[in-house]
């Protein structure tokens, strides 16, 4: 592929100049992630950190190849060759998921033209898009006419906002119920956020971030489906008052990470109204449910929070990042607004101009609204929604076989599409072996399993025993995948228990 003519550095600039150039190479590059994908078998290949490493440090990146051919060669070598596939059938693990085209569209779009979204006079038409797409989601959410919000780099981004608001929102309810506003210094300590033990870990990490004190964050306990217990969560409530505590803010969670469980919205904002506290709902995975036709009674509650957690890039369908923080009062998106002179000066607001960065932690900020935009406009709400509730659908016939199966326990059934369940050897011959030797029984399946690349599954910790885990986010995956794959996980683990038996009785390994 023919490039730039000569040594200016400048011929590698996109310009008037070097548009037919660019057409080309950007055509080579998908040409090349496109016959990958069309050849991929595997969603892995298994390659060990051990393995690569060496072939990208040994890389000189001080002498350049010169030849964009020659650079998407060694590109397939280090990167492409050994990516882990997401649109594959058998990637089960986490909350990766396959991306619609159009979204693809849009990044090629974005990130050509590189506009930054965080003022007007580096975005323009980009800083409408993005506030129009916000003024949606919260109408799907149905925050009401005042909300607003920003588009973040992801969950933990728009969690740690979220909790920065309501941080503010209560300090300046202490300030001004006291008759002598006490120091900052001296009300943080006095700071809670209740959330659900099965919550993320981000609510965890926010705080301390925010400067709150450690054990700021309490854990209520969950029930038998993995919801935020809300007797336990009133007993929370009380408990701080009586302690002089301040509950700055209630996390709950619309489709918890490892279960995809959804906490009790209504009764959670009930108890929040009674005791003026700030209502955040987690909803980075459950937002595919605002797209659904058919469950978005499920997220019933959610219209009463103060602040949601989106992540269009989990069950919209869209390529990482695309998330969004979206609040009922959109006044309270100040306590994010700084000014400074050479990018938002306060006249800017005086004279209503739209800068984005007066809403947002970040200042330089990519339009990841454009990929949700053309989704929406080419696509539509109902086919992404359509695409979510596939997946669900799966997870309830994926719980049945389950169920079914005697080698497998499961944890839960899915209200989303993650099932979280341990394989128990033996179990259909009643030989089945202790509990520490199932955790690595357990264990063992999921590492070989990925080093063999036939398929990818998570796991995690329940009850201090180790589990396994299937996200399902790819409508493309059939009962019939999830079937061999559990049949390999049921084999893997035999075969470990095996080996280990024949090396305690001093036998060779099978």
């Amino acid at each position: 592929m023919a490039g730039p003519v000569g040594g200016d550095p400048r011929s590698h600039l996109l310009n008037d100049c070097t548009a037919g150039y660019y057409r080309r190479l950007v055509s080579e590059g998908v040409a090349r992630v496109a016959r990958t994908v069309a050849g991929t078998s595997r969603p892995f290949t298994g390659v060990t950190p051990g393995e690569l490493a060496p072939v990208v440090d040994g890389i000189d990146l001080d002498r350049p190849l010169g030849d964009p051919a020659a650079a998407l060669d060694e590109l397939e070598h280090v990167y492409l060759r050994d990516a882990v596939y997401f649109h594959h059938p058998r990637y089960l693990a986490h909350l990766n998921c396959p991306v619609v085209l159009p979204a693809l569209l849009g990044e090629a779009v974005l990130s050509a033209v590189n506009s930054s979204l965080d003022t007007w006079d580096q975005s323009a038409g980009g800083t409408l898009m993005e506030r129009r797409l916000v003024d949606w989601t919260a109408a799907r959410i149905g925050l009401g006419r005042a909300a607003d919000g920003i588009f973040t780099s992801g969950g933990t981004q728009s969690n740690l906002q979220a909790l920065l608001l309501a941080r503010e929102e209560a300090l300046r309810l202490l300030r001004k119920n006291s008759p002598t506003p006490p120091p900052v210094s001296e009300m943080l300590p006095q700071l809670r956020v209740l959330t659900s033990e099965a919550g993320h870990f981000s609510v965890i990490k926010a705080a301390k971030l925010l400067g709150l004190e450690p054990g700021s964050v309490v854990c209520v306990p969950c029930d038998g489906d993995r919801r935020m217990r809300t007797d336990a969560l009133a007993r929370e409530l009380r408990r701080c008052r009586e302690e002089g505590l301040t509950v700055m803010a209630v996390s709950a969670t619309a489709g918890t990470t490892d279960f995809g469980s959804i906490d009790p919205l209504p009764e959670i904002a009930e108890l929040c109204q009674e005791a003026g506290t700030w209502f955040h709902v987690d909803a980075a995975y459950g937002c595919g449910l605002l797209a659904s036709t058919t469950r978005r009674h499920l997220l019933k509650g959610i219209e009463r929070a103060d602040s949601v957690t989106v992540d269009y890039h989990k069950s919209f369908f869209q390529p990482v990042s695309s998330s969004a923080v979206l609040v009922r009062d959109g006044a309270t998106l100040r306590h994010a607004t700084y000014h400074a002179d050479y990018l938002n000066p306060a006249r800017s607001a005086e004279k209503r101009i739209p800068n984005q960065v007066d809403k947002s932690l970040q200042t330089t900020r990519r339009f990841d609204a454009l990929k949700l935009w053309l989704t929406l406009r080419i696509m539509g709400a109902d086919a992404v929604g359509a695409l979510f509730d596939q997946v669900v659908d799966l997870a309830a016939d994926t719980w049945r076989i389950l169920e079914d199966d005697p080698r497998f326990t499961v944890v839960t059934r899915p209200a989303l599409s993650t099932l979280v369940f341990r394989c128990t050897p033996g179990a259909d011959t009643g030989a089945v072996a202790d509990e520490t030797a199932v955790d690595l029984a357990n264990l063992h399946a999921r590492e070989a399993l990925a080093a063999s690349g036939e398929a990818v599954v998570a796991g995690t910790v329940v009850d201090g025993r180790h589990h396994l885990k299937f996200t399902l986010l790819n409508p493309e995956t059939t009962t019939d995948d999830i079937r061999a794959v559990l049949d390999l996980i049921a084999g893997h683990a035999q075969e470990h228990l095996a080996s280990s038996a024949a090396r305690r009785n001093g036998s060779p390994a099978a």
